[in-house]
């Protein structure tokens, strides 16, 4: 497995990628940053823009326009290429368009020699980052997807919203495939500490309240894809905050799309749940203890994501 440096390589510059790519060099995280794209005129543009503001990021990170040769000792490509999601479209429409594409993307990669992780972020997510594993032969802790990590930001800031308590001090999970069948974990939410239950509880204004924030969560992306045409600073940042936990070796638990093997009674399918990210990628599954009604959620998520599996 090949990530002793700290070289990423991002496929795909459209809305999703530069944003990636723009905060990405913010943070300062890698010492190379590499873009591809078919549309070389903007990658050429990006990349000459965002070396205009490396003077002020916190480390001087080398950004260039690359091609697939480059990926042969990255320690993570970032994939985004691919169709995006129309108004009136769900994420599982994109298969068929999405599936060719990957293939090629994935053989060019790995013809270069490529053994460090992938990182999935085009949707249908879930499918595409089983579609990776399968099409570039790696062990399946090396590849993952965004998951519901943006579901799960939206998630607890809506929370946190409700309570007016900060985001980072509440604790619960959207998991599930990215898209209409994604469930709240709600039977472990808790705020510092204290479960959503006794929360509620002691705070009896805020009793049903919580309704209509799942669906909330649901809408998130066909309200802002309605209003400007695309989501792509809330996934920009998951990837980025995804890319940090793997080069800082933090042992993060995040919602990832990650590969089930018996892990709530699931296997050979790629979905979002908590798993904890190190530099090797994923190290383990966590797997929640959810009540009845949650188990069976999980269930028909898995059951909506498997007819589109590529077998």
């Amino acid at each position: 497995m090949n990530i002793s440096g700290n070289k990423v390589v991002l496929v795909g510059n459209g809305a999703v990628g530069s944003s990636y790519a723009f905060s990405m060099m913010n943070q300062g995280l890698c010492d190379e940053f590499v873009i591809i794209d078919l549309n070389k005129d903007k990658v050429t543009g990006d990349v000459m823009d965002l070396n205009h503001g490396v003077l002020y990021a916190p480390s001087p990170t080398k950004i260039k326009a690359g091609d697939y040769s480059d990926c042969h000792d990255a320690a993570i490509v970032v994939l985004c290429a691919g169709a995006a999601q129309k108004p009136g479209e769900t994420r599982l429409d994109l298969v068929n368009k999405n599936l060719a594409i990957f293939k090629s993307i994935v053989d060019e990669i790995m013809a270069s020699g490529f053994d460090g992780i992938f990182i999935v972020a085009t949707n249908p997510v879930d499918i595409l980052t089983y579609a990776t594993m399968k099409f570039s032969g790696l062990p399946t802790h090396q590849v993952m997807g965004s998951g519901t990590i943006l579901d799960t930001a939206r998630f607890r800031y809506l929370l946190s919203e409700r309570f007016n308590v900060a985001p980072a001090s509440i604790h619960a999970n959207i998991i599930g495939e990215h898209g209409d069948s994604e469930l709240a974990v709600w039977s472990t939410a808790n705020i510092a500490g204290m479960s959503l239950k006794d929360y509620l509880e002691k705070h009896p204004e805020h009793d049903g309240e919580l309704e209509t924030i799942v669906d909330d969560v649901k809408e998130a992306a066909y309200r802002i894809i309605k209003a400007k045409g695309a989501t792509f600073y809330g996934v920009a940042m998951g990837l980025m905050r995804i890319t940090k936990a793997i080069l800082n070796n933090e042992e993060a638990v995040l919602t990832v799309s990650a590969y089930l093997d018996g892990e709530y009674g699931h296997k050979d399918i790629y979905i979002g749940v908590p798993a904890i990210i190190n530099r090797h990628g994923i190290r383990q599954v966590i797997e929640s203890r959810l009540n009845d009604e949650e188990k069976e959620q999980l269930d028909q998520s898995v059951a909506t994501l498997v007819q589109y599996l590529p077998r």
